[in-house]
Formats: C-alpha cells, sequence, structure tokens
C-alpha cells in the first residue's frame, strides 16, 4: 500500500505537471466514457432494468397467427379455450382497447381504456393500490358496470378523492362503479400505448356476436405467467398443440390459424431493441478510439521520458516497477476522463431523453443508478488499462545506451516497437473511423430515400379528430347518422375549411383488413384468402388528403344505402389482380368483401402508404359509410375520425370545430387531436433518432482519427528532425520533403481504410433490419466514407508536413 500510494503521489505530480497533456488525454476519455455512460444509461433503462412486476421474465405474450398476418387478436372463443386446456400457466388474461366518454366531472373527455379479464392484475402480479380488482361474477356476461381507475385519472379528474370508491361516474352516457384505484407506477405498456386511464370487465362482451364468432379478431390480446417449473418453449408446443385441435375441430374460422409465444419484455420493447444495440456499438467504437488516440498521445509523450525511465532502470528499479508506476498514471489519467465523462453523461442523459422518439418505451424513467455507476467505473478502469498498457510496456523497456546519450538525435530510444505500435494504433483509428463513419452513412443514405418516398397523401394543413359517441345516448343509426351529417354540414361550411370527411380510418392511424375475392378469380382456400386494408369514408376522404384519382370517380352525395354498392380501389389492388390491365380497365370490375354482397369498383385511386413510409405494399380499399350494412352501422358511426383539410395553420381551427361539434351535443369531447403533418414526423421519429446518434458518434470518430494521424505525423517530423535537415541542407526542396511526411500517412491510411472496408463489410449486414432502400453492402456509401476518411487523414497530416518543410538545416544539424 506504501508502494501505491508514492506510485499515486508520483503519478499526480507528473500529471500536473504536464498540464496541456493531461488535459487533452482526459478530454478525449472523457469524451468516450460519457458516450458509452449515456448510452448504457439508455440501454439500461429500456432494455435490462425489470419492468415493475414479479417476476417479469415469465409472463408471455400470445396472439394468433395466419398466413396473412404472422401476429393478429386473438377471437375470444379461442381465448376461452387456450384457458381451459394450457396447463403450462398459472393463468391466461386478455385485454382489448376501449375508448369512453367521460362526463359528470368537468369537461367532457374521451379517455383510453382496457376491458380485460378477472384474471388480469392477478396474471401480472399487480392489484388496486386503493379498493379491488374485478370478480368472476363481474367478468360474466350480464355482470355489474364496474371500473377501475388509473392512479393518474383519479387524480386528475376526481382530485384523488379517497371517498371515490363505491360511487359512480358517467362513462359513455352510462353509470359505472367505481370499485379500485391502480397503483402510481402501474403503467402498462408505456404511456405511449395509452389505454391504461382505467379498466372494465370484458366479459359483459361474451355474448355479443362479434365475440362469439371464431373467425373475428376484435383486438383480443392475450397475456399469461408461466408456471415456475415451465419455460417458454414448453408453452410455445404446448400452445401449438391446442391451436392445431382447435384448426381440426372448427375447420372453417380456424384453417391456417397458428400460435405465437414472445416474451413480455421483448413484446414492450419490440423495435427498439435493435436500434439500441446498435447505438451501444457505435459508442463502443468511440471509445476504442479514444482509447487509442490516448495511447499514442501517452507514446509520443514517452520519448520525454526516455532519459528518465532509463536512470531508473539503471539505478536498480525492476521492470515491473516501472510498470506499474506506468500504469498508476494511465488510470488516473482514465480516472479524471471518468469524472469528465461522467458529468458529461449526466448532460447527455437529459439530451437522450428529449430527443427521445415516441415510441422509445421507458426512456423517460432513465436514471444514472449503481449499476450505471458500476458500469462506468469498470469502463473508466478499463480505459485506463487499454489506453496505457502497451505504451508502459514500450516505455519500460529502452534502449539504456542510447536514452542515457546526451547527443543521441533524431533516435528514439524506445526502438522500431514503439514506432510500430504508434503506426498500428492509428491504423486501428482509421479502421474503427470508417467503420462507424460506413454505417452512419448507410443510416442516413436509408433515411434521405424514405424522406424521398411519395406517401400517397399529402399531410400539409390536415387536421384529425376521433369522435367516440357514447351508446346509451346514441342508440340507433338514425341518432348516430344525424350526428354525422350535421358535423359535415357544420364543419365544412367553417371559413378556411377546404374539405371534411368521415372515415373509419385514416394514414399512420387506424384502420380495418378484411379478406376479400375479385369476381371471376379462383375462391381461395380456407384461411388463404387475400386481405386488404379497408375503410368507410365520406365523400371528401380523397379530396381532403390529396389522394389521387387516376381511373373513375370519388364518392359522391349519390351512393347511398338505397344505391348500388360501391368501392374505390388503389393502385396496389389493380397489380395484384389486373396487372396487364391499365386502371381505367378495372372500372365496372366486383368483388367482395368476405362473404358479403358483390360491389362494383367505380374508381381507381393512387397507394397511400397506410402504416408508415417503409410499408409492404398492401391493397386498399374504400366504401362509402352510407353503404355500411345497416346491422352494423350504429357500431360503426359511433366512433369516427374526422379529417380536415384547412387553407392554413390547421391547430387555428380546432377551437372552431368545437365549438360546431358541442353546439351539436354538449357532452361531445374532441380526442386524438392531430395534424398528419405531426403523425408524419412522429412516424419518422424512430428512425431519425437511429440516424442521429451514429451520426454524432461518427463526426466524433472522425475528429479523434484525425487527431491521431495529426499526432503520430507530428511526432514523426519532430523524431526525424535531423533527417530532414541533412536532406534540405543536400538540397532537397520542400515538395520532396512534404512527400516524404505524406507518403507514410497514405501507407497508414490505406492500411486503415483497407481493414475497416472489411470490417465494415462484415457487421454492416446485421443493420439490415434497420436500412430502406439501401444494401447494407452499398458500395456508394463504402466508397464516400473510404475518401472522406483519405481526405481527412491527409489534411491532418498536411500540417506536420509543412511544419516539416520550415526546419532549419543548421539548427537541425547542430550537435548538442
Amino acid at each position: 500500500m506504501e508502494s501505491l500510494q508514492r506510485d499515486i503521489r508520483q503519478a499526480l505530480r507528473t500529471l500536473t505537471g504536464k498540464p496541456g497533456f493531461t488535459s487533452v488525454a482526459a478530454l478525449t476519455l472523457g469524451l468516450g466514457i460519457g458516450a458509452a455512460t449515456t448510452i448504457f444509461s439508455g440501454v439500461n433503462g429500456v432494455l435490462l432494468n425489470s419492468l415493475p412486476y414479479p417476476n417479469p421474465e415469465r409472463l408471455v405474450v400470445i396472439s394468433e397467427s395466419s398466413k396473412q398476418a404472422p401476429a393478429m387478436p386473438v377471437a375470444y372463443p379461442d381465448f376461452l379455450d387456450w384457458r381451459s386446456q394450457q396447463t403450462v400457466f398459472e393463468d391466461l388474461a386478455a385485454r382489448m382497447p376501449v375508448g369512453y366518454v367521460l362526463t359528470g366531472a368537468g369537461e367532457p373527455e374521451r379517455v383510453a381504456g382496457r376491458r380485460v379479464t378477472a384474471s388480469f392484475f392477478k396474471t401480472l402480479g399487480v392489484q388496486p393500490a386503493i379498493g379491488r380488482g374485478f370478480s368472476d361474477t363481474e367478468d360474466a356476461p350480464g355482470g355489474e358496470r364496474v371500473v377501475v381507475l388509473s392512479h393518474q385519472l383519479w387524480q386528475r379528474r376526481f382530485d384523488a378523492d379517497p371517498n371515490l370508491i363505491g360511487r359512480s361516474i358517467q362513462l359513455n352516457s352510462e353509470s359505472w362503479t367505481v370499485i379500485g384505484v391502480m397503483p402510481a407506477n402501474f403503467d402498462f405498456y408505456g404511456q405511449q400505448n395509452g389505454n391504461n386511464e382505467f379498466f372494465v370487465p370484458i366479459g359483459n362482451l361474451a355474448l355479443q356476436e362479434y365475440m362469439q364468432d371464431r373467425a373475428s379478431h376484435p383486438g383480443i390480446w392475450v397475456i399469461g405467467r408461466l408456471k415456475a417449473e415451465k419455460t417458454i418453449e414448453e408453452a410455445r408446443s404446448e400452445m401449438s398443440a391446442i391451436a392445431q385441435r382447435l384448426e381440426q375441430e372448427y375447420s372453417a374460422s380456424n384453417a391456417g390459424t397458428g400460435v405465437v409465444l414472445s416474451s413480455f419484455v421483448d413484446d414492450y420493447v419490440g423495435e427498439a431493441r435493435p436500434g439500441l444495440l446498435l447505438i451501444t456499438a457505435a459508442v463502443a467504437l468511440v471509445l476504442l478510439i479514444a482509447c487509442a488516440n490516448v495511447a499514442n498521445l501517452q507514446l509520443a509523450r514517452a520519448s520525454s521520458r526516455q532519459k528518465e525511465i532509463a536512470v531508473r532502470l539503471a539505478l536498480g528499479a525492476g521492470r515491473a516497477r516501472i510498470l506499474r508506476q506506468l500504469l498508476t498514471e494511465s488510470v488516473l489519467l482514465a480516472i479524471g476522463g471518468g469524472a469528465l465523462g461522467c458529468l458529461l453523461a449526466a448532460w447527455g442523459t437529459d439530451l437522450l431523453i428529449k430527443l427521445n422518439p415516441d415510441s422509445l418505451p421507458r426512456l423517460d424513467d432513465v436514471t444514472t443508478d449503481l449499476r450505471v455507476l458500476c458500469v462506468s467505473l469498470v469502463v473508466t478502469v478499463f480505459a485506463g488499462i487499454v489506453s496505457g498498457l502497451a505504451p508502459a510496456l514500450q516505455t519500460s523497456r529502452p534502449d539504456l545506451i542510447s536514452a542515457l546519450k546526451q547527443g543521441g538525435r533524431g533516435t528514439s530510444a524506445l526502438g522500431v516497437g514503439a514506432r510500430r505500435l504508434r503506426s498500428a494504433l492509428v491504423v486501428s483509428e482509421i479502421a474503427l473511423s470508417l467503420m462507424l463513419i460506413v454505417g452512419a452513412g448507410l443510416l442516413l443514405r436509408s433515411f434521405g430515400r424514405l424522406m424521398q418516398v411519395d406517401p400517397g397523401f399529402n399531410a400539409e394543413n390536415v387536421l384529425t379528430i376521433r369522435l367516440s359517441l357514447p351508446d346509451a345516448k346514441y342508440r340507433d343509426s338514425s341518432q348516430t347518422m344525424g350526428f354525422s351529417r350535421e358535423t359535415l354540414r357544420r364543419v365544412s361550411a367553417l371559413p378556411g375549411v377546404q374539405h371534411a370527411s368521415l372515415s373509419t380510418g385514416f394514414p399512420l392511424g387506424n384502420a380495418g383488413e378484411n379478406d376479400y375475392m375479385v369476381e371471376g378469380e379462383p375462391a381461395a382456400l380456407p384461411g388463404q384468402a387475400p386481405i386488404a386494408l379497408t375503410e368507410f369514408v365520406s365523400e371528401n376522404y380523397h379530396r381532403a388528403l390529396g389522394i389521387g384519382l387516376l381511373a373513375g370517380r370519388y364518392f359522391n352525395e349519390h351512393d347511398t344505402a338505397e344505391s348500388p354498392l360501391v368501392v374505390i380501389v388503389d393502385t396496389d389492388f389493380v397489380g395484384r389482380h389486373f396487372h396487364e390491365r391499365s386502371p381505367a380497365e378495372v372500372i365496372g370490375k366486383r368483388l367482395r368483401l368476405g362473404v358479403g354482397p358483390w360491389r362494383q369498383i367505380v374508381g381507381v385511386v393512387q397507394h397511400v402508404r397506410h402504416s408508415g413510409l417503409d410499408e409492404e405494399a398492401r391493397a386498399e380499399i374504400y366504401r362509402p359509410y352510407t353503404q355500411i350494412d345497416p346491422k352494423w352501422l350504429a357500431d360503426f358511426t359511433r366512433a369516427l375520425d374526422l379529417v380536415v383539410k384547412t387553407s392554413s395553420d390547421p391547430t387555428a381551427f380546432i377551437a372552431p370545430i368545437k365549438g360546431e361539434i358541442q353546439a351539436i351535443d354538449k357532452d361531445q369531447p374532441l380526442a386524438n387531436v392531430r395534424t398528419l403533418a405531426a403523425l408524419l414526423d412522429e412516424y419518422l421519429a424512430p428512425r431519425r433518432f437511429n440516424m442521429l446518434l451514429p451520426s454524432i458518434f461518427a463526426v466524433t470518430a472522425l475528429v479523434l482519427g484525425s487527431v491521431g494521424v495529426y499526432g503520430v505525423m507530428s511526432y514523426m517530423v519532430a523524431e526525424r528532425t535531423h533527417e530532414i535537415g541533412i536532406r534540405l541542407a543536400l538540397g532537397a526542396g520542400p515538395l520532396r520533403v512534404v512527400k516524404l511526411v505524406l507518403r507514410r500517412c497514405l501507407v497508414l491510411t490505406v492500411w486503415g481504410i483497407s481493414i475497416g472496408l472489411a470490417a465494415a463489410l462484415a457487421l454492416t449486414r446485421v443493420m439490415s433490419g434497420l436500412l430502406y432502400g439501401v444494401s447494407a453492402t452499398d458500395a456508394t456509401t463504402f466508397v464516400a466514407a473510404a475518401l472522406i476518411l483519405g481526405v481527412v487523414a491527409v489534411a491532418a497530416a498536411l500540417v506536420p508536413a509543412r511544419r516539416a518543410t520550415r526546419v532549419d538545416p543548421i539548427s537541425a544539424l547542430r550537435c548538442d
């Protein structure tokens, strides 16, 4: 310990004696450690921290699958059969989204919740903080209308009244008894998922026709808790066997229907995992580049300490003692960089949260906890050892005779090994930098391609609003249709409103799906019918969204319940079924949805990328909402989206639209009020996030790499001052001296680029899932990255090269 204390005191004196070197090295390591700590904070919060449930690793999400849909909601009868026949889960729970209008407690508000089975809270391992959950009798047909509120809704709308339990509130103009309030930290699937404001039993819907139909998939998703001794592989095997039995027993509805299981954590994190892992890999490369840079700085500094080390060795100090002293200096330097890195990480974590796209779950809860601090400490020590070990090994074995001579000029007592090590470090920096630049370049090109995609609609000055009518107040279709018509009339008449439409979906929002068949084509086998996105829309829907008409006509006021049934299809539909015909030739053809009546195609519009700009092409079929089957008309028209095209900023129309709607019904709130441009930006946010951070790290790597090249070339010039002086004295011109320096730089750069290209070719293949319209081996990106790095490296070497041309031959040749 005494020796260690002496080493620390000596290291502190040495480092404080060279403030310039110490500051640059600590800042370099601080950048790498700070970036690593920041990203690990995010990874820790999103991927590693346990979810707030007991044994969350035993929670499994279960859905159904078909040839057309790899994961889809579950039919309610199938869920009941799963629950009764399975043996691997403690219990299964079902849930489905629901939205109600809350009245009687201030301003009317649409609140988003879930219908759940009585087993839902038990399966998660969470119970209400106040009151209780649902009983089996409440979760049954004819059960009482009871509700469990979220803590946030309880506070926001009911002032956290503890006496609310047992009292009634108005949801959808019906009386519901509050029986519980969830804990404050209960946030099932995160706030971005929504639908956490209240919970009601699902069982009182069980007798509805669509709930009894095995071919219906009404938005039900299932979660189960594995028994302690069971694994997810065993669960997959058993659930697949149950699905096969159901397929044999109910061949008409369950043909081709399978089951998909995934861990709750994986389902929760979803598509965020690949992006975070990519960013983690990028920051690891930045840390390695920073370590290589500091190692080079320490090697360059070692030349000034040759005599000191040689004297200590000559006086009897062992090599291990010298090595320990040098590593102590390196670790202390890293600790200084680590302290700076923690400060940078605190700022970087705040920035990471601000940059957070809403699709990245749990990032708002990211904190610097004990695990993050421990990892930061490990990274700091790792950086100190990695950046100091190789220089220490080289420095601790100098050529004693050369080092002790007073007049050794132009040579290094560290020998050829040190020069090779410096070159290897520069090559490594260039290779690692190139990998980062290639990765960032691919993401940039991918994002650029995505931005060039025609979405098929015009998002400028379009406002979307969700309207939900309570079924207790709007019981029949005459009431819902009356509200719809009056809403369209009033909103369309507002000054500045160009078009207004009602629909059951819109781009980047809601959408339905239906199987269909085209007249004249053979009927598909059960479970193999083509599926299209389907929407019911009013006559100005396509005009409001700027969806181009290629043939035929849009819907008009003559398309009524009494007129012939019509549809509009998109170009993807035409390409799939009439690929050799023009859109005009498709007009008049017929199709039917499911087992419904035949409908005539009266228009062909351009394809809309409904789910996202990078979605796989899917056929889309539009129907007039005035021709909804009377059997379902009231249900469909109780929940519609109002799409409004305005002449100026659409947000300025929110208040006038609200006034017109509440003039029709004072208890009708506006929900999900968003501009279509904001929805498009929100869709792009995750890709922008995945592109931005690697790009920042790539620029950082480029700067660190250029500094590394500059440092090595500067040291080479200083080391060869005597040789350069002789060359100049013998008549060599400045151009030859510049070539001498740049030749060495080019050799190192070519080696680094070659190794970097080979490594990038191997590693960028894992990025394929994050790219759109660009291959992971895109030649343009690879060549551009190599050229950029080569130019920067040569530019960094030009400064010491020009300095070499100004060497005074007399001073360089003068003996000490």
